[in-house]
């Protein structure tokens, strides 16, 4: 009985001072205790930035793809293979590649959208970003609404700020885009469709 009392009070006695701390110092009791979340995606924190040998990059056809018969939208996820909670952010840059060096690389014209903020990326945990691309229009080779000619490429070279450069193939086709133009979202905590 006497175990039950003393844990009760001390209970109390911990929401007590948490209802007395200054507001700088629950932030930081905040902050403190988001770190310590062991699984998931959770708002940013003092984590350091994501290295690339931390992130393990995949891509795949979004769901929701401007029409026509190329690729259209792509997502990235990347995946914090890491032991230690990491911080991603920004908008990323996106080359289309070949089967080569993610240095060999055919940089495409970004155009950013949303809001670009920092992601506590915990281990295990994911971030994603939606690419998407000028569409490829018609059958078999298909054509480019601007004249210009298609182009198909097995892989993309994503860059994060920070967090390097990653080759990725989609799991599901090849990159099929017009006029070198991608359109990015910001690094999201939250899947795109």
């Amino acid at each position: 009985m006497r175990d039950r009392h003393s844990t009760r009070v001390t209970a109390a006695a911990l929401a007590a001072v948490a209802a007395t701390l200054s507001p700088a110092a629950a932030r930081t009791a905040g902050a403190a205790s988001a770190e310590a979340a062991p699984t998931g995606t959770a708002p940013a924190s003092r984590a350091p930035a994501c290295t690339p040998e931390s992130l393990e990059a995949a891509a795949y056809r979004a769901a929701h793809r401007p029409p026509g018969t190329g690729t259209g939208a792509a997502v990235v996820q990347f995946t914090n293979v890491s032991g230690r909670a990491c911080v991603v952010r920004g908008h990323p840059t996106v080359a289309v590649a070949g089967n080569g060096s993610p240095d060999r690389n055919l940089p495409l014209h970004v155009t950013r959208t949303g809001v670009a903020a920092p992601v506590r990326v915990a281990p295990g945990g994911t971030a994603w970003v939606k690419l998407t691309f000028v569409q490829v229009q018609g059958e078999a080779d298909g054509y480019c609404v601007s004249g210009a000619t298609p182009a198909v490429f097995p892989t993309l070279v994503v860059g994060l700020p920070g967090a390097g450069k990653h080759q990725v193939a989609l799991v599901d086709g090849e990159i099929a885009e017009c006029d070198n133009k991608v359109t990015v979202t910001a690094v999201s905590a939250t899947r795109p469709s």
